[in-house]
Parts: structure tokens; sequence; C-alpha cells
């Protein structure tokens, strides 16, 4: 296997409301945890986040296991994940995200990761890429067969959409939905080539500004973000459900990301007869920071209503919050032409 200077991008998903239905799909569980590709060619193992940077000095525990297996060439494609009691752990995941290496280690003894696999992309020097899911499955299943080690899980996969729907029932706790992939199908890198659905609606959003508060001086909202196919970041909705106890250290940081422009696209509006001077003027960010948030509908292209936080995503990169995120259901005919053979 050559070595790469950057690994492939991962294979992304298009929300949908549904999951297909008929011949050819398989199902696999949407855990919640960083997507991740595992790399190892001999002695060099490597970690990369779907952005594209590198993980591994967060997570040594993990390539302390994939250096311990039988196979010295291969690419995985899979979920780090932090299992605490019956749930994952999201929260432990962005703990890890710190800068002292003392900090991490602890961590990684009180709370190890966990890499579970749900694709092999490469396998002793051969790229299996081009192969259909179907074989990649199978390889993958032989690969996990001989390489068991304790950190390393293979996901559970499924052809059966009635116990794709229980799964889908069952989310929340470990898992995050339920993907859906066409067995006939290559793996296709950075393209959205595969169906998700979950059982909240959420979207992943770039902080593109925030107001202050009416009374005082700190975070009251934070303006949301969604880029369009022309790399434009545009104004989709805000946030404003943040914990009090989190909003003087939240206001520090922000502020220390304060330049125009913001937005690149539509900006929030101006002032209205509902508006106080403070809460109509806004403060523009550098695009760094993206939240997931709950939303309920879409019209024109903006959330209708006020959103619900639920995390921060450090793992995400900016540029990946587009507007396919709130793309409409999906139908059959769509899915047909998407996943051709």
């Amino acid at each position: 296997m050559a070595k790469h200077a950057q690994p492939p991008a991962p294979m992304e998903a298009l929300l949908a409301a549904e999951l297909p239905a008929g011949e050819g799909w398989q199902y696999e569980p949407k855990w919640d945890g960083f997507r991740a590709l595992a790399e190892r060619d001999g002695d060099e193992v490597k970690l990369t986040s779907r952005s594209g940077k590198p993980l591994g000095r967060y997570f040594p525990e993990v390539l302390d296991m994939l250096r311990s297996l039988k196979a010295r060439r291969f690419l995985l494609d899979g979920e780090l994940i932090i299992p605490l009691g019956d749930a994952l752990s999201f929260e432990a995941l962005q703990l890890r995200l710190h800068p002292a290496e003392s900090r991490i280690r602890k961590l990684s003894n009180e709370t190890p990761a966990e890499l579970m696999a749900f694709d092999l992309l490469e396998a002793d020097g051969r790229s299996l890429m081009a192969e259909p899911l179907s074989d990649r499955r199978d390889a993958l299943e032989r690969f996990y067969s001989k390489n068991k080690a304790a950190g390393l899980r293979l996901s559970p996969a499924t052809s059966d959409r009635e116990i794709a729907l229980g799964w889908l029932q069952r989310s929340g706790g470990a898992l995050d939905g339920v993907v859906a992939k066409r067995t006939t199908q290559e793996y296709r890198p950075g393209e959205r080539a595969m169906v998700k659905v979950k059982q909240q609606r959420t979207a992943d959003c770039v902080v593109g500004g925030f107001r202050y508060a009416e009374r005082k001086k700190e975070v009251g909202s934070l303006l949301l973000g969604l880029y369009d196919d022309q790399g434009l970041l545009h104004h989709v909705g805000f946030t404003s459900a943040i914990p009090a106890k989190e909003r003087p250290a939240l206001t520090r940081m922000l502020e220390k990301l304060i330049k125009p422009p913001g937005f690149t696209g539509d900006a929030p509006g101006g002032p209205s007869r509902w508006s106080t001077e403070r809460t109509a003027q806004w403060q523009p960010l550098k695009p760094r920071l993206v939240v997931e948030v709950r939303y309920d509908q879409v019209t024109g292209r903006r959330f209708r209503h006020g959103t619900g936080f639920l995390r921060w995503r450090p793992d995400k990169d900016p540029k990946n919050c587009t507007f396919d995120q709130l793309a409409p259901e999906l139908r059959p005919s769509e899915l047909k032409e998407l996943f051709a053979a």
C-alpha cells in the first residue's frame, strides 16, 4: 500500500426523512462519535478526521491498538467512540481535543476510545475503493476475524429494513441514526453517496456571528450560517439556548474571533420596531466554530423558528457545513438516479 500524503476524503451522506426500501440496500447504525480514517503502513499508523486533520495525538490508545494488529497494511473507515455506560459520550471525545499531552494521556487511560470500523478501503497493498460495497464488507469481516483486538469493533450491517428501523427507534444513546448504502456501489471519496436518517432533524452550522444579550454585554444568541455551492456563507437562523453558566466564557471566546464580514452571502437583518439598539447589532466572526442544532422546519433556505443548541462540533470542517444538509426528502426516483450502478 502506497503511503498517503493525505488519505482520501470520507464518503458522506445525504439526509433523508425515511430509510429507502427495496433490494440492494445495506443498513448500518450511525454512531455518535468522530469520523476517522485509520491507516497503517508497516510501523507507521495514522488517524485522520473527516476534515483531513490528524487525530492521532489525541487518541494514543487507538494508535497503539492499530500497531498491535496482525495486518501491517490497511486503510479503515470508521468512527471513534467512547462508551460510557449504555451510551456513547460525545463530550468525552471533545475533551480529548486538548493541547496538553499529559491531559490526553490521563484521559486515554480513564476513558479509552475505540474504533468502530464499517468499511475497508485498502488491504495488503491493494485498493478496494473501486469494488462494490458487498465485496468490501466481506473483506472487512475477514479482516476483523483475523485482527480482533480490544478497542477495535466491527459495526453491524443488515439488508433487513425492519431491523434497521428498530435501530432507528433506539437511536439517541449510542446511535445517531441509521445509514443506508447501495451494495453495488463503489466507495466515492468526498461525495454524498449514501443516505442517513436521524430521529431528529439536525444540522451542523457555522457560527458566523453573535448578538449580545439585551441587558448585559454577554452573548445572547449565536447566528448560524451555511455555505452554498459558490462558497458563500449565508445566514440561516439563530440559537439562543445557551446555558447561563456557559455564557461568560463563551462570550470571551467569541470576542477573540470578531472579524468582518462574518457572512459573505445573506447577512442578518438590521433594526426593527421590536429590537433595541443592542439586539439589532451583531458581531461578525471568523468562520471557525461549528455547532450542531436541532430544527423543525425550513422556509426559503432559513430555519423557520429558533433552533435548539445540541453541541459544539470541533471535529467538523466549517466548509463542510452546506445547504445539502437541508435537502428535502428524497423520492424513490431520485434515490434510483443518485445510486445507479
